[in-house]
């Protein structure tokens, strides 16, 4: 299974740093006996890992390459790839830079760099086969892009940073086929739409389907300062319960 994640951006909110965002120190691990610091990436990675990801593209801007530096070709039992969006053109676009090298009877999983969620096994329960939101509650659905659902799970519309959101559930990572990533991209192809939640609605426009799972519990977008706070906070209380 594939992962995508998209790491060309510039991280203006939390500028300036001398390193890419994706690298921004968050929380630690151990490795072997030694405590170190973690890149906040290396959560979506653990997660993507969980659900059965072992190949990775990180899609990256020219200037980026200590996002090379850090990561290598491995990380935790992933092989990693990169691909190179040459200019900032949404995250579409950054996703459809690895189809190239994803089949169409493979399984790929889309998710931001930039964010923690919980739980980290919630990926995995998500169905491949068919285009499958990972939602999580949040207070301002308005920043995000809000998923409204009907009883069976099936969306029915996607309301991209809409101040009239009229749910607090968003999407947080994404599963489908690599079949459904190629249609997606014949969809887009003429739109050349930025946010991947106006995208799906053209797709169910046309006659595909799409489910949203309501089955996360909290997630941060560490973008920003204050972000970056909770997701502190986030991370020490998910440490205290798995002590508890």
């Amino acid at each position: 299974m594939w992962g995508i994640i998209p790491a060309a951006g510039i991280g203006s909110r939390i500028q300036p740093l001398a390193f890419s965002k994706e690298l921004l120190p968050l929380g630690s691990h151990l490795s072997g006996l030694d405590e170190r610091p973690r890149a906040v990436s290396e959560y979506l990675i653990e997660r993507m890992v969980n659900a059965g990801v072992d190949k990775i593209c990180f899609v990256i801007s020219p200037g980026k390459s200590d996002i090379m530096d850090y990561f290598g070709g491995h990380v935790l039992s992933a092989t990693i790839f990169y691909a190179v969006q040459e200019r900032p053109a949404g995250l579409c676009d950054a996703f459809f830079r690895a189809l190239p090298l994803i089949a169409r009877d493979e399984h790929v999983c889309l998710g931001l760099p930039d964010t923690i969620w919980f739980p980290e096994t919630a990926l995995a329960h998500l169905p491949n086969e068919v285009l499958s939101l990972l939602l999580f509650p949040v207070e301002h659905p308005e920043r995000f892009d809000a998923v409204i659902t009907n009883d069976e799970n099936e969306i029915l519309e996607v309301r991209v940073k809409s101040m009239d959101a009229s749910t607090k559930w968003i999407w947080g990572a994404v599963k489908m086929s690599g079949a459904i990533l190629k249609d997606l991209h014949d969809v887009w192809i003429p739109r050349g739409d930025e946010y991947l939640g106006t995208l799906i609605n053209e797709y169910l426009a046309r006659g595909g389907r799409a489910y949203g799972f309501k089955t996360g519990a909290s997630y941060v977008d560490v973008g920003t300062l204050n972000g970056y706070r909770e997701a502190l906070r986030l991370l020490d209380a998910n440490c205290a319960a798995q002590v508890r």
